[in-house]
Formats: structure tokens, sequence, C-alpha cells
């Protein structure tokens, strides 16, 4: 027998009747059918969550179409909190030759400087958004390579972007180049003006170079001075002697910064003694840093060499820095690019990956929220990655009706909602791209 996906009317005004919500984003207390599964109705109108009720409490149905789920997964919009949009889907025209991180750098480098003008940019950057958008993100946070001069052509596209997309998709950039940049005379003031102007988040790739601690001080004191939060992509190697996210640490507590630090990757703290992890750690929950993990990516290059399988996973701690209190969350990082030959900017795949890579289960608990709230919170908008009475209905459908057949099926049936209404889930073909392709 087939179950078809309910079909909700395009009236603005439905009751979606025996839906089953994880409490850990709803800000309640549903949790008896386990595993933080409550089953409840979700009432929509005029666009937004107007209740939350335990199935047949809502009494006052007129004028509502009643909607029954079966049991069906709700979740909130999902948050993808570190992408890079400028670098998606340049695999056909620029391919990996090894699948190693420095491949990827080299292939890179090579597309960017006779390829990356504001009409490949948008075409590709516009292609991915559409696809986010068809599975379910409403929030997204982009790193933009800024080395000179390619940061006066992203900066400024990336606000039309933005502004044309502000219905859609909520958009955020961060600044990106390595950290020896910082050597350049003037670079950090022009840089960090760049992102006070667009409203941009600064950022860098920190690794183990001479004089890290004063250039880890000086973007701490340049993101003061203008007010803007810091995101560093941070030892993303399998060098045990990494240890960035350590100095961003104490950097954070010695300026006495008061914006927000995320750090990414973090993928040698695994390689670290147990000792070594623990101060690090420590110090990081002590700063009030959020960590980002990007397992697709992670697990495509690291520890990856010819005719040798793999040792490790790549993923950072997540386990123990949550069991500290600090904010961890999963993301898509890149797509379709040397860093990533895959990835469709999907977040059910996402989370489903990470739970089956980082061991996110058994309980699954609350780990939805390192894909919704966590991240949501992290960028600055507390708003996104839940659901609640009051809040914009934004929210995604699927038939499968606890973690375990949501995450044997990912692929399953899925309905987008954005302010209660059902939207067109076709996916752009990548024929549509084929032209920006050639050699």
């Amino acid at each position: 027998m087939t179950h078809a996906m309910p079909v909700v009317p395009a009236t603005g005004r439905v009751l979606l009747a025996n839906a089953t919500l994880p409490s850990a984003v709803t800000g309640g207390t549903l949790n008896h059918l386990g595993d933080g599964l409550g089953r409840a109705d979700i009432q929509i109108e005029h666009g937004e969550v107007t209740a939350i009720a335990p199935p047949g409490l809502l009494t006052s149905r007129e004028g509502l179409t009643v909607v029954d789920l079966d049991g069906g997964l709700v979740l909130p919009g999902f948050v993808d909190m570190h992408t890079h949009l400028d670098k998606g889907h340049i695999w056909p025209r620029r391919p990996n030759p090894d699948g190693t991180f420095t491949g990827a750098l080299e292939a890179v480098m090579a597309d960017r400087p006779a390829r990356w003008t504001a009409a490949d940019l948008r075409r590709r950057m516009e292609f991915a958004l559409r696809c986010a958008h068809a599975h379910g993100t409403v929030m997204i946070r982009t790193h933009l390579d800024s080395i000179p001069p390619q940061e006066e052509i992203s900066w400024p596209l990336f606000a039309e972007i933005r502004q044309e997309w502000v219905d859609r998709i909520e958009l955020q950039a961060s600044a990106l180049y390595g950290v020896e940049s910082l050597l350049i005379p003037g670079f950090l003031d022009k840089i960090a003006d760049t992102v006070l102007k667009t409203g941009g988040t600064l950022g860098a790739v920190t690794y183990m170079v001479e004089g890290l601690e004063g250039h880890i001080d000086a973007l701490f004191r340049a993101a003061a001075e203008r007010g803007l939060d810091l995101d560093f992509h941070v030892d993303e190697t399998a060098d045990p002697q990494a240890r960035s996210l350590a100095l961003i640490a104490e950097g954070a507590l010695r300026n006495r910064f008061a914006g927000r630090v995320v750090c990414g990757h973090c993928c040698s703290l695994a390689r670290q003694p147990e000792g070594d992890v623990d101060r690090t750690l420590d110090l990081v929950a002590e700063a009030g840093i959020g960590v980002v993990s990007l397992p697709l990516c992670n697990m495509y290059l690291m520890d990856r060499q010819a005719g040798r399988t793999p040792r490790w996973r790549g993923v950072t701690l997540l386990h123990e820095m949550k069991a500290r209190g600090i904010p961890v969350a999963v993301a898509s990082d890149n797509t379709r690019d040397p860093f990533y030959a895959y990835g469709d900017l999907d977040m059910v795949e996402v989370f489903t990956q990470a739970v089956r890579t980082l061991h996110l289960d058994h309980p699954s608990g609350d780990w939805i929220r390192t894909v919704t709230t966590t991240p949501a919170s992290l960028l600055g908008d507390p708003t996104r990655g839940r659901i609640d009475a009051g809040l914009p209905a934004d929210l995604v459908l699927f038939r499968a009706r606890t973690w375990n057949e949501l995450c044997a099926r990912p692929s399953g049936p899925r309905q987008v909602l954005r302010a209660g209404i059902a939207i067109d889930r076709a996916l752009p073909d990548y024929r549509d791209l084929d032209d920006l392709m050639e050699p």
C-alpha cells in the first residue's frame, strides 16, 4: 500500500493534526513518544504558527483546513551556518586531481582568477540557493574568498543577492583568507571595513604560522573596534601539533571580546592527547566559543592517501564539547567543488550523515539542534530553527515518523512550507550551468 504525502492547501489557515515534534525545537516538554519526540497539533494562520497543543485540544477550528499528518515528523526550516557559495559547482571545470586538501587548494587557486567574475558567481550562487530553498533551509552563512582583488567582486555581489533572496533565505557572509594575509600592509583594515559596510562577519583560516597569537589579537581588535563577530576556519588538518583553537580561545579571553565567536572544523583536536584536549575545551567553554563540524567535507578530505584506507573520520569532538556546554552545530561546507565533490546544501543529508559519522544517536535526544536552534543562535537570530507560537510557519514535513525512519530514508517524501504554504520543491538541473563549465 502506498501512502502519499498529505497535501497542505495554499489557504494560509491550516491545522496540521497528529504531527510528531521534537521538544528540542518547540520550547515545550513534548517527549511522551521517547527520544525527545511528542505528538501535537499545529495551528497556522496568516503565515504564522498560532498554537501548538496535544492532539485534539485545539477546539477552535473554524475556517481552518485540517491536514492529518498521521504521525509525520515536522521540523523547523534548517540553518546552514557554514557554506562556500562562491566556490560551489565548479567541479565539472575544475575537479580535484587526487581528492586531497592540497589538491583542492591548488584547483581553487587556478579557477578563481580566471573565472570568478560577477556573472559567473551569480549563476552558481543562485543555483546553490535554489537547491537549499527547495530542501527547506531558511538561513545560510557563506564564507567568501577575500584575497585581493576578489573581495571587490564577491562582496558587492553578495549584498545584491542577499537583498534579492530576503524573502526566501536569510543570508550572511564571512570573510575568508589565510591568516598570513594579515602581514600585507593595510589588508586587515580594508577587509574589516568591507565586512562592516556589507554587514558581514570577520574571519580567517588559522594554522600554526609564526606570529599566530599576534594575528589573532589583531583580528579580535579589528572586530571589537567595528562591532563585528568572528568566524574562523580552524586546524583543518590531521596534524596533532595544529592547536590554533586553543590560541583563539585564549585570545578571546585575553581581549575580553564581547562578540560572538565561531570556530569551524577543528579536526586536529581529535588527534591530540586527552589532557591537551581537556585543557583546550575548558578554554573554549570559558570563552563562550561555538563550534561547527563539517562532517561531509572532512570525511572526504582528511586522512586521504592514495591506495590507503583512511584511519580516522576527520570530525571534531562534538560529544565532549556538548558535555561542557559548548554550542555545537553541523553544516554543509563545500558543494561540488574541489574541497567536496558532492553535496546539495540539503541539511537532511548533512544531519543524517552526521548522526551516522559522529554517533549522534542512541539516544538521538536533542541533537537536531545542531542544524536548527544552535546555529540560529550562533548566527544571531534565535527566531530561526524553532517552532513556536508567534513565529513564521517555515516548516519541513516528512512522512518519516521517527529519527530512525528519517535517518534510514533521508530522501523520503518531504514537503517544505514557507509562511504556511507549500513551495515548489523542483531542483535546478545541472545542465543549467553547462555553459559555465567549458574548460
